[in-house]
């Protein structure tokens, strides 16, 4: 993934800019734009023409796709999601990322931590990878469409499993969940497609969730409640254990 090279020492350019719409976006942001001036000029109903109006500044401000800094180290899993950490609990990996199916190796049976990170409709929904690495298995499975704050959505919504290969050969594996409201999960990469940390890889449409599943021996490094941002928050670097604790203010 090309990108100018920022640091902590200074290196590099930074200013505000108005972030892009996905071009996924686009295409809803502009028949919303036509329908309420339509109705707003057209029919001149201004009591319907302006909320219309505010709608469509809400269907671009939600496909809105902002430029993220990625931390860069071998060991580091950023989130892939922007949102607020609402689970981190032990258990197995989900079925379909355990084994071996003949594109990799799987995470296994054994309980890992999963940290699960709940976007609202008013985050950013465009989906990055955790880790670089090749894409080795996506799995598609249809399914409900419940509250995806809830734990068990990682069971029985619709959701897609991705798993990444390290060039270390450590698996990564996480799981976009669709929600409530949320109707469609939309991949932009394939199996076989080598990706870097914080690249872009799809998004879900209008609220939904993402479950991390880190590898063995590794601990979280946000809290629970806590706010991240897809690309730039360090979720946990592998082989790093330890309570961590924070207090609400």
């Amino acid at each position: 993934m090309a990108g100018e090279l920022k640091d902590n020492r200074g290196r590099g350019e930074a200013e505000w800019r108005w972030p892009s719409v996905h071009p996924e976006g686009r295409k809803f942001g502009l028949i919303a734009l036509v329908a309420a001036l339509a109705v707003l000029f057209g029919l001149d109903w201004e009591y319907l023409g302006w909320p219309m109006l505010a709608l469509t500044v809400f269907v671009f401000a939600f496909f809105r796709d902002p430029e993220r800094v990625v931390p860069q180290g071998e060991h580091l899993i950023v989130s892939p999601a922007d949102g607020l950490v609402s689970l981190i609990t032990q258990v197995p990996p989900p079925p379909e990322l355990q084994g071996d199916d003949g594109s990799g190796r799987g995470l296994g049976t054994e309980p890992v931590t999963r940290i699960s990170i709940f976007m609202s409709v008013f985050d950013v929904h465009i989906n990055r990878a955790p880790v670089s690495g090749t894409l080795q298995r996506v799995v598609y499975i249809p399914g409900k469409f419940l509250n995806a704050d809830l734990d068990k959505a990682s069971e029985e919504n619709e959701r897609q499993h991705m798993l990444i290969e390290r060039a270390d050969g450590v698996p990564i594996g996480f799981t976009q969940i669709a929600g409530l409201v949320a109707r469609r999960i939309i991949p932009f990469v394939k199996p076989g497609d080598l990706l870097a940390a914080g690249q872009r890889i799809g998004l879900i449409r209008f609220g939904s969730r993402v479950d991390v599943y880190l590898p063995a021996g590794t601990d979280s490094r946000v809290l629970l409640g806590q706010k991240v941002v897809a690309g730039e928050t360090v979720l946990a670097e592998t082989g790093k254990q330890g309570l961590i604790e924070g207090v609400s203010l």
